[in-house]
């Protein structure tokens, strides 16, 4: 096991972090000035003794530096209306009040951890007007089925990219990356088009985030984006 600060990694965890640090570093910069980053981007040497807290170093020192040059939206509030927890698998199943630490929901479990299960995979959060407009067009979807643990209303969604901040419950929290679909949630989607949910579709993604500060969340909590 490795550690950066609080983080723990194992050594899966540690080298898909290194690995994917283009993947991460192109969502960062999408659409944004990706100048006011650049300096930050370390070179991979292949150690990952150096690699690992060089690039972990790098991500958390992004999006203060997008904040900074004013890559970032403004603040919204918005407000908890979903909170959901398993012990592997989807779907998770509803709970009132959950207590967060920086390897995510305490007692939620990712039964695959080939694909989850990364500090930067700590949280997953979606919209509940995302999941709502899906369920008009006739899909099975309700909220939890996906696999998120938090669910919010009233935040604009287009604005939860990686780089932003939100503040749930005592919780601050980073988006680190967009959560990809798998065939799993085929049965939410009366035609199994998993991918309608593809952050390539629009701001309809779940999305993964960083534990900054710990604490607890609980249901009627405020979320607010860039606090």
């Amino acid at each position: 096991m490795r550690t950066v600060g609080p983080y723990r990694f194992s050594e899966h965890d540690a080298r898909r972090t290194v690995d994917q640090l283009d993947v991460l570093w192109d969502l960062l910069t999408d659409t944004r000035d990706a100048s006011a980053i650049e300096a930050l981007r370390p070179s991979v040497t292949g150690d990952m003794d150096i690699d690992l807290p060089a690039v972990w170093t790098a991500l958390q020192a992004a999006g203060p530096a997008l904040r900074a040059a004013g890559q970032l939206p403004g603040s919204a509030s918005g407000q908890v209306v979903g909170l959901f927890t398993s012990g592997g698998g989807v779907p998770k199943l509803p709970i009132a009040r959950v207590d967060v630490g920086f390897g995510g929901v305490v007692g939620d479990v990712q039964r695959n951890r080939t694909h989850h299960g990364r500090p930067w995979q700590a949280l997953c959060l979606w919209s509940a007007e995302v999941i709502e407009a899906f369920a008009a067009e006739g899909h099975p979807l309700a909220a939890g089925n996906a696999g998120e643990n938090i669910t919010m209303r009233g935040v604009p969604w287009a604005d939860v990219r990686p780089g932003v901040r939100l503040r749930i419950g005592s919780v601050l929290c980073e988006a680190s990356a967009y959560a990809l679909p798998c065939r799993h949630n085929a049965q939410w989607f009366s035609d199994r088009r998993f991918d309608r949910m593809h952050h390539s579709q629009g701001p309809v993604s779940r999305v993964y985030a960083t534990v900054l500060e710990q604490g607890s969340i609980s249901l009627g909590d405020a979320a607010i984006l860039e606090p």
